[in-house]
């Protein structure tokens, strides 16, 4: 402390016991000295007297002694601290009083008197000093007696309201602030008094008679006054505002919880509700969320002006209220909002800045309707008097609008809730447009996988068949699994399950290459083990042209590499089933009496890695089993299992049986968990066999003689099914085939008619070269024969057995009408056949 510190109206008590005296000339010279002077400073009368006082004191006072006396001279006196220094050079604090003395010969002293403050607790404070503190303090303070009634405060506690101190005395907490919890606040009291403990850091919020309609924050502490004997007679309390705190600590509050809640999805619609979950109540007591119909669908917001004059549809995303009946008033989720251009919120949408009215006019009508003509409500009738609408914006565009109301909440909105509502909604934000990329994504991904899958399996009456798939990847709905069934010749059937390694968009890609190169060579009517040989050596030359490692990323062809497919043919004729297997599970076989067996297949390498060639296994199905083709996602349980661990699983999931549809469902449910550890692609198909009724087969030699015959039988066996409109191509067709079996094979011939879906013509000889369509000349004598087939036949083919090949031709019996004999007037029958 400097020596020029004052008391200034408040005077220390000076005892003459305590006070030390000296005298002083006008220059600061010591005149008189005491022995109490010597027992304080160690300096004798003789060794004192004549020094200046400036030598009795530290260097720091010494050199104010000046402005001391010229202070002294002025003022007549000065009171203060100083810092003395003892003979053996000390230094001592003191008090120091010094006041003008008069000798009687008009002679001008100085008396000082020096108090040792060592030991003191500082300065002794009268109690118009001790009030004045108090009283112009900027703390609330004020003192209740044992009743808690007030007995005192100070002028600072007037700002929270409740009237100035006189008109307090004598009255509770309750009486001057009703709008705060004075039960909680005279809890407080009451246990200061009780325990003597002091209460320091009590925070209380309410509304205080000075701002009714604004929510403040206070800080109370509280100490227990006793009296001389130690007996309580009141508590004092003070009272700090710290509403600017407590909002900036709700304000962290509320982003740290949109933090957390914001943006737990990639849904948007949810993501909007959550926006509005976390901003009511803590910001507005209702939200709206209104996002442009674009970006939920995932596209990008159509640049442009969003309307000239006309109405604006936006569609409700999200909305929240404090009170559970204000929804009923508005605009549902999911529904269309229209706004007029001019209003505010299309204002903001099309500016993309945020806009803040504090007072609404009451009987101005909402904004949003359902549909143009619907009746508004008015601001009135919701209870809405202050409104926010900031924009929902994200890397550059404007993807929808946020509006804030308040209505229970009776303090309109300020600058500083515009700035929490932007930081809040600026978080969502980011978050929807995540959502709006995601879907859009998504919905790429699923157009992509609904491409490669079959949309619908083809209707054919070979067998009953039921589908269903599940990816690994759920965000993005893409595996490598897939399945399919592909007509064949002859009434049968093509059952094709397959996967390709990985998950995600390139095991997508590689498997939607993979299927439509099935599909191709199915075509071709080849046997199992012929298929999968070519789609081996795809695979290969497809991955040695990309010039990648096998299952790098990014490149189909690669991707396919290590690809399993399973290829099954299935004849309804005699229930005959051929199939083999590529680095795939084998099939499962559910009798008609409901037993399962595995089907005892030789497992080939998968495809593209090479190895010994893939062999195929026959065998023959009754009527009413099911097949069960599967890849092995539907047997996988956790990073490692067993293949004996899995059939027995699958056993159990099998012999429930019951509807082919609900029955696959049941299977997948059964064995899947909710996150499959991979793709999953399960296909059953329950066999039917063809009626005798619906195959005719004829042997026929080899003679020219037998095609006329021929033409007859068949013409018969059409007229016996009803067919009679096809009569004529069928005769085209039967003499055409007969014919060039006979001609250009050796051995008997068979002939066969298929009423399925079709009609279909099958001629079967020994030989070993397929036919080929020609283009004759006008001038050529010979080579219609097949391109008149082809004409009148929907397709037709050649396929090879062990004893010998078959050339088929189809006709089909709904929604073609076959040519008519006008189209061929003029010319016979045997003119057309030569």
């Amino acid at each position: 402390m400097g020596g020029d510190e004052e008391y200034g109206g408040a005077r220390r008590r000076f005892d003459v016991a305590d006070a030390v005296p000296l005298l002083l000339d006008p220059q600061g010279v010591v005149t008189g000295w005491t022995m109490a002077a010597q027992g304080l400073l160690g300096y004798t009368a003789p060794e004192a007297v004549g020094r200046k006082l400036a030598d009795l004191l530290s260097a720091e006072d010494a050199e104010r002694v000046p402005d001391l006396v010229e202070r002294c001279r002025g003022d007549g006196g000065w009171t203060g601290l100083l810092t003395a220094r003892r003979k053996d050079g000390a230094p001592v604090r003191v008090v120091a009083r010094i006041a003008s003395a008069e000798d009687a010969h008009g002679g001008s002293r100085w008396l000082a008197l020096l108090s040792e403050l060592a030991g003191a607790p500082g300065w002794h404070m009268s109690r118009a000093v001790l009030e004045r503190v108090v009283g112009d303090a900027p703390v609330g303070i004020a003192i209740v007696d044992t009743d808690l009634r007030f007995v005192w405060s100070n002028t600072a506690l007037e700002q929270f309201g409740g009237g100035p101190a006189p008109r307090r005395l004598g009255l509770r907490f309750a009486d001057v602030q009703p709008g705060l919890d004075a039960q909680g606040v005279e809890a407080q009291m009451r246990h200061v008094l009780e325990t003597g403990e002091a209460v320091s850091g009590y925070e209380h919020v309410g509304h205080v008679r000075s701002a009714p309609q604004r929510e403040t924050a206070h800080m109370l502490s509280f100490t227990r006054l006793d009296d001389e004997r130690g007996r309580p007679i009141g508590v004092s309390y003070t009272v700090v505002d710290v509403t600017e705190r407590h909002r900036a600590r709700q304000r962290l509050a509320l982003l740290d919880r949109a933090g957390e809640n914001i943006g737990r999805t990639l849904d948007l619609m949810r993501t909007a509700q959550e926006l509005a979950d976390v901003a009511v109540p803590g910001l507005a007591d209702f939200v709206t969320v209104d996002l442009l119909e674009t970006v939920l669908r995932g596209a990008e917001p159509v640049p442009g002006p969003l309307a000239d004059s006309g109405p604006v549809a936006l569609r409700r995303a999200g909305h929240r209220a404090a009170e559970d009946d204000l929804p009923e008033a508005v605009v549902g989720i999911g529904e269309v909002a229209t706004y007029l251009a001019d209003s505010p919120p299309i204002r903001c949408l099309a500016t993309g800045r945020s806009w803040r009215r504090e007072r609404l006019d009451p009987q101005a009508r909402t904004w949003a309707r359902n549909a143009p003509g619907d009746p508004r409500t008015t601001f009135l009738e919701l209870g809405l008097h202050s409104v926010m609408i900031v924009p929902v914006r994200a890397r550059g565009t404007t993807l929808g609008v946020t509006t804030f109301f308040r209505g229970r909440s009776l303090e309109p909105f300020d600058e500083e809730d515009l700035r929490l509502a932007e930081d809040l909604v600026s978080r969502a934000a980011v978050c929807v447009d995540n959502a709006r990329r995601y879907t859009r994504e998504r919905d790429a991904a699923l157009v992509l996988q609904r491409s490669l899958l079959p949309l619908r399996l083809p209707e054919q009456d070979a067998v009953e068949v039921a589908a269903c798939y599940r990816p690994a990847d759920e965000l993005t709905g893409l595996g490598g699994d897939w399945y399919d069934l592909i007509p064949l010749s002859g009434a049968r059937v093509a059952l094709v399950v397959g996967e390709a390694p990985g998950h995600g968009i390139d095991a997508a890609a590689a498997m939607g290459q993979l299927r439509t190169a099935v599909r191709t060579l199915a075509a071709l009517d080849l046997p199992p083990e012929e298929v999968l040989a070519h789609l081996d050596d795809l695979v290969a030359r497809s991955a040695r042209e990309a010039g990648v490692e096998p299952g790098a990323p990014g490149n189909a062809g690669a991707q396919s590499m290590g690809s399993g497919c399973l290829y099954v043919v299935y004849d309804p004729v005699d229930g005959g089933c051929s199939m083999a297997a590529a680095g795939h599970p084998a099939p499962a076989v559910v009798l008609p009496d409901g037993s399962v067996t595995f089907v005892d297949l030789p497992q080939g390498p998968p495809l593209g890695v090479g190895g010994p060639p893939f062999e195929a296994v026959e065998l023959s199905l009754a009527e009413g089993s099911t097949l069960a083709l599967h890849t092995d996602g539907l047997l996988a349980r956790g990073e490692t299992w067993a293949v004996d661990a899995g059939r027995e699983r699958l056993r159990r999931a099998l012999e429930q049986g019951g509807p082919l549809e609900a029955y696959c469902r049941t299977v997948v449910d059964a064995l899947v968990p909710e996150r499959p550890h991979d793709d999953v692609a399960l296909l059953l198909a329950r066999t039917r066999r063809l009626g005798a009724g619906q195959v005719a087969v004829w042997e026929l030699p080899s003679d020219p003689a037998v095609v006329a015959d021929a033409r007859r039988a068949a013409t018969r066996q059409l007229a016996g099914w009803g067919l009679d409109e096809l009569s004529f191509t069928t005769e085209l067709v039967v003499s055409e085939l007969v014919t060039n079996a006979i001609r250009y094979a050796t051995g008997p011939i068979r002939l066969r008619l298929i009423r399925e879906r079709a009609l279909v013509c099958e001629v079967l000889d020994g030989g070993a070269t397929a036919p080929h369509l020609r283009h004759p000349r006008a001038t050529d004598e010979g080579g219609r024969g097949l391109l008149l087939v082809s004409q009148l036949a929907q397709r037709w083919g050649t396929r090879f057995v062990p004893d010998g090949k078959i050339i088929w031709a189809e006709q089909p019996l709904t929604g073609l009408v076959p040519p008519s004999p006008a189209v061929f007037a003029g010319q016979s029958l045997p003119d057309l056949l030569e």
